[in-house]
């Protein structure tokens, strides 16, 4: 899926550029302590700029405006790299400005900045390990065994405590988002108390690193709203969260102790990173210094744009690589994130991505990684050198979005009104199936009837992500009500919950955007990027007016945490344990997990959706049932006895069955 473009600002000098030199020629630098060191009390900085024949340091008092208090010439030094060791105990702000062919080039924050002052157009010189919130140094990653224990849970932080009814202090804060014991409407948990009643094991965060399109000197009175998909400083958390924007230590407190809270309610964290792009090509750090190395270009010497953000970063050249994966794994390291979503990772390099996997495990092999496998336009890296779905079997223990159960499931991402199977629309079973089977090799599927991949293309299921909806285009329930106009509001309740029914007993590793539980609306908005937080806040009186929808989730995903038949770890065991059931009427799918699959205590189990408008019957193997689920009444223990004796069950329109032995 195409992630909507996000507000840029390009610079039209950026857009043409002279034939670029060659970039294979410059050198590169090994050492890892690019940007600012410390040494106690005292910092250095080192930044990479092999074409710059000066490069100035300047020292601010203050993070925006004022005049510099101090400018030193920095050495040059091993790798194409400048450095200069500043006095001990220097406080305050710094830019660098490089000299490149007689021209002084833009003031920059250098790209390994850590610290920045308001709105990151200037580093802070601060050491982050300074800047700890109360027993960070005891916290701990909450326990996981294996890549399909996971169930993700996508949020953004302003999304989650913004409403009036929220019962949250620090509105569209970090320190909101870390606030436990909050309640709604009529008594609902709310924020992260939420988070944690619906039986999440990893929350998503939105893009939490600093981004441009939010003034931080006034969030609330611009009234402002973004998803943060234009980034500024990659290692830097984004000031609008931050209680004070402008001091460089609140923002990284505050993001720490978020991080600490979840842990300590037993929940994961994962970052969405957007390393594809920068927000500004011409007056990114990147360019200021090393003009043209950071980004590629076609043949005509024009920004390519496979991001459709106006540019892609070069992430295949050594120093971008190195950015990356020092960033990446600096997020783990510093604030003790569990995982990262990588936007468009398909405009990424598999080397890159493999490096990332590797900086990652020296850490903690648990770090979980996932992307988007695809690219949002064509790029000038050739299809085999990408990580796209395609070649995620040259990219162990990292996964991908299957969007072919998402469109699949819902109907085509960009066709609206166009509906899915469940909601009634003929001939997508395959592509139902190959989600089911987390995108791994299954004798029994028919690939030439998949709507996307012609082939599987996950080794094993740990890197398959299924979902039906995401932040991207239409939350689920506005989606159903757009493809399915005239249909009740209990018609698209039963649609809502058969759609995820299918999300959460597949095999694979489960997605849900936060909200969804509860019938979530912006209102039909399909690209609510840069909308006000009415559109976009969550709304927790309908939480209390869905209530019931609420439960049957919390109890799904409970169902799913408690049988490891539906969390199966290997592509080898779900081909053994999962059989599809043959002679089927158009519009269903069934399948059994047999003989304690997982080494669950259910010996079988019989799963069958109906994504026909109409009730159906469905023949399954003779034998003494418990229902477990149907519709949306779900209980572990038994709804009823079913006893089948060479007959066909009845399944009502739009629904799910579960009957087990």
């Amino acid at each position: 899926m195409i992630r909507p473009l996000v507000l840029l600002v390009l610079l039209s000098a950026a857009a043409a550029v002279p034939p670029q030199p060659d970039f294979a020629q410059y050198p590169t630098y090994l050492g890892p302590d690019l940007g600012l060191t410390w040494r106690g009390d005292r910092a250095t900085l080192r930044v990479w700029a092999p074409t710059a024949e000066a490069l100035h340091l300047r020292l601010y008092a203050a993070g925006a405006a004022g005049a510099a208090s101090a400018i030193f010439l920095m050495k040059k030094a091993e790798g194409g790299t400048w450095t200069h060791a500043l006095p001990a105990g220097t406080a305050g702000f710094y830019t660098v400005q490089a000299t490149i062919a007689g021209r002084k080039m833009a003031e920059v924050a250098d790209p390994y900045a850590h610290a920045v002052g308001l709105n990151g157009q200037r580093g802070a010189v601060f050491n982050p390990a300074l800047a700890q919130p109360p027993g960070w140094p005891d916290d701990l990653r909450p326990a996981l065994k294996q890549a399909t224990d996971i169930v993700i849970g996508e949020v953004h932080v302003r999304d989650l405590s913004t409403h009036p009814q929220s019962g949250i202090r620090h509105k569209g804060k970090l320190l909101g988002a870390a606030q436990l014991g909050t309640r709604g409407p009529n008594g609902v948990t709310t924020g992260l108390d939420h988070l944690v009643e619906l039986g999440l094991t990893h929350v998503h965060l939105l893009p939490t690193n600093d981004f441009a399109s939010i003034d931080e000197a006034a969030p609330a009175r611009a009234n402002r709203y973004n998803w943060g998909y234009d980034p500024l400083n990659y290692s830097v958390p984004e000031g609008s969260y931050a209680t004070d924007a402008a001091d460089p230590a609140v923002r990284i407190r505050e993001f720490k102790q978020l991080v600490e809270n979840l842990h300590g309610a037993g929940l994961r964290v994962v970052l969405d990173v957007v390393y594809n792009h920068t927000a500004d090509a011409g007056r990114s750090a990147f360019e200021q210094l090393v003009p043209g190395y950071y980004y590629r270009h076609n043949a005509g010497g024009r920004l390519s744009n496979a991001t459709a953000c106006g540019n892609e970063v070069a992430s295949e050249r050594p120093m971008v690589r190195k950015l990356i994966v020092e960033s990446v794994a600096y997020w783990a390291r510093e604030y003790h994130a569990d995982g990262f979503r990588f936007d468009l990772m398909g405009v990424l390099d598999i080397e890159t991505m493999r490096a990332v996997r590797v900086a990652l495990d020296q850490q903690d092999h648990s770090i979980f990684v996932y992307g988007e496998g695809w690219t949002a336009g064509p790029s000038p890296l050739p299809e085999t050198q990408r990580a796209v779905k395609a070649n995620l079997a040259r990219l162990p223990r990292i996964a991908a979005f299957g969007d072919e159960l998402r469109d699949g499931v819902k109907g085509h991402y960009a066709r609206q009104t166009e509906p899915g199977f469940a909601s009634g629309r003929p001939g997508l079973e395959e592509s139902v199936k190959f989600g089911i089977v987390a995108a791994t090799p299954h004798p029994q599927l028919d690939y030439a009837q998949v709507n996307y991949s012609k082939a599987p293309w996950a080794a094993a299921p740990g890197q398959a992500i299924n979902y039906v909806a995401c932040h991207d285009d239409r939350v689920l329930w506005d989606k159903l009500a757009a493809a399915n106009p005239g249909a009740t509001e209990a018609e698209l309740i039963r649609m809502d919950v058969l759609s995820n029914t299918i999300v959460f007993t597949s095999q694979g590793v489960p997605f849900l955007p936060v909200g969804d539980e509860f019938l979530r609306t912006k209102g039909g908005s399909a690209n609510s990027y840069n909308q006000p937080d009415s559109v976009n806040q969550l709304d927790w009186a309908r939480k209390a007016k869905y209530l019931p929808v609420f439960e049957f989730y919390r109890r799904l995903i409970a169902l799913r945490r408690a049988h490891p038949a539906f969390r199966l770890p290997t592509a080898e065991l779900i081909q053994a344990h999962l059989e599809f059931l043959p002679n089927l009427p158009a519009g269903t799918i069934a399948y059994r997990l047999k003989d304690h699959a997982g080494g669950d205590a259910w010996q079988n189990i019989v799963v069958i959706f109906n994504g026909s408008r109409a009730a159906a019957r469905v023949p399954v193997p003779a034998g003494r049932y418990r229902a477990v689920l149907r519709g949306d009444q779900l209980n572990e223990q038994g709804l009823d006895l079913v006893e089948v004796a060479g007959a066909a069950v009845p399944v009502p329109a739009s629904s799910a069955l579960i009957l087990v032995q």
